[in-house]
């Protein structure tokens, strides 16, 4: 990075950050309270709470959501007359699925080839250490010359809209000029990119019910009715041949006109097996940014060791749908439900229930906040421009803000580039990127703050 004292602020703050970052990761803050103790989860809430009082901030409060979690507030004031800029990071986390496909422990953060390895290091408790960086590096070198708010949620990777039903009863509350969703990632490492839409999601589970118990399957299969045949049935009926998604009344034909994912690329990132194909058609960055995709999270069932010879009477599987910009999520909740009730074989019982629901996004990348950033990173990464890409992932909060804040600029930026595998086992964080980011973050409230 070139010499510059904010980016010269950030690289000696960084053992610090290392430090810091391996704290909050030790705690096992999954907001599934049937799954980790909500101690873990409150715990890693009073860190965040605690680090923003040790930066000034004012009005430090852990909010009762109405989903059972705790997200963390604060507000630092700036110079009297300044915009507000609402920085925002959960420091809730995805569980760690197979503890064993880790290679190392998954709450302990570990250095391995260049890289911080441990649950939430990019998604998104770095985005937590992110946001301070660029504040100390900013109170480092001249002052920080905006009113920052800073809300760090508590249970985003859950999808139960608790932050959302909470800054809707109180607007006040995140009210901000531009708003800094640290919640995305780089198209790759190195090349930084705002992220301008998110794909909205739906996620139901649907349960079908054929007989009133279990039966023996030599004397009954056959003419029994078998709810997990059934089940196997629906589902695929989600699916056209190719592995585009079909959910009836549901188009699927929308393209992507920004940065595109070489094909060869994406099977590297996504880690494809040797002559395993990719589903769907249209170019890659159609797939996963601009068109619905279904995705079968779970299913209930018998698990292979110690299964009986019975013919199953229920089975439920947990469905998510991932909606792009341009169609409403609730709509899609609708037709989505319509479809696995009238693909359900038989005859068979089948009751779908919503658990969690959110709306896809677009930015306003013409606004003057996104000319700060772009200009905040080409110094951040020398010899590289902004690039705008997608994201298959949804953010319901960012909707919910514009909503809110109509006005208001909303940008993504974050640690969560390809290589750092969230929501997978062995999740990691690039301390460069971390270090850079920072470094564009802080250059940018500067810049915007200058606008």
């Amino acid at each position: 990075m070139s010499s510059n004292p904010v980016a010269e602020t950030v690289a000696s703050l960084m053992p610090r950050a290392k430090a810091e970052l391996t704290e909050l990761v030790a705690f096992k803050s999954v907001a599934d309270f049937d799954q980790f103790p909500r101690e873990e989860s409150e715990g890693a809430a009073r860190w965040v709470a605690d680090a923003l009082r040790a930066e000034g901030f004012e009005d430090v409060a852990l909010l009762d959501t109405p989903d059972g979690t705790q997200s963390v507030y604060g507000h630092l004031p700036g110079p009297e007359g300044a915009k507000t800029v609402l920085l925002y990071a959960h420091y809730d986390v995805q569980p760690p699925l197979d503890e064993a496909g880790w290679a190392t422990p998954p709450f302990e953060l570990t250095e391995r080839d260049g890289r911080w390895y441990g649950r939430g290091t990019a998604d998104c408790k770095g985005g937590v250490i992110m946001h301070l960086l660029a504040l100390r590096a900013l109170k480092a070198n001249g002052g920080i010359p905006v009113h920052v708010k800073v809300i760090a949620e508590g249970s985003e990777e859950q999808g139960t809209g608790g932050l959302e039903r909470y800054a809707e009863d109180h607007p006040e509350l995140l009210e901000a000029d531009t708003i800094v969703i640290g919640d995305a990632g780089n198209f790759r490492v190195g090349l930084p990119t705002v992220t301008a839409t998110l794909r909205g999601m739906t996620l139901l589970r649907v349960k079908v019910d054929t007989l009133a118990g279990n039966l023996h399957s030599g004397q009954f299969g056959g003419a029994a009715p078998d709810a997990l045949a059934a089940l196997i049935r629906v589902l695929d009926s989600l699916r056209a041949e190719d592995g585009s998604t079909t959910v009836d009344g549901l188009t699927g034909e929308a393209s992507w006109d920004g940065i595109q994912y070489d094909e060869e690329q994406f099977r590297a990132d996504a880690k494809v097996l040797d002559g395993v194909g990719l589903i769907g058609s249209g170019t890659v960055a159609d797939r996963i940014w601009a068109r619905p995709a279904v995705t079968v999270l779970g299913i209930d069932c018998p698990p292979v060791v110690g299964a009986t010879p019975s013919v199953q009477a229920s089975a439920r599987a947990s469905v998510s749908l991932r909606v792009p910009p341009g169609v409403d999520a609730a709509e899609a909740t609708k037709l989505l439900t319509a479809h696995l009730q009238a693909h359900t074989p038989w005859g068979a019982r089948v009751s779908v229930e919503q658990v969690g629901q959110g709306q896809a996004f677009r930015a306003n990348t013409s606004s003057p906040a996104y000319q700060a950033m772009a200009d905040a990173m080409a110094v951040a990464y020398p010899g590289q421009r902004m690039q705008y890409a997608g994201q298959g992932g949804s953010i319901p909060l960012c909707n919910t803000l514009a909503a809110l804040y109509p006005s208001a600029e909303i940008l993504l930026i974050g640690l969560s580039e390809p290589e750092a595998q969230i929501h997978a086992v062995n999740e990691s964080v690039s301390p460069e990127e971390l270090e850079r980011l920072s470094v564009a973050e802080a250059l940018f409230l500067r810049n915007y703050a200058a606008g």
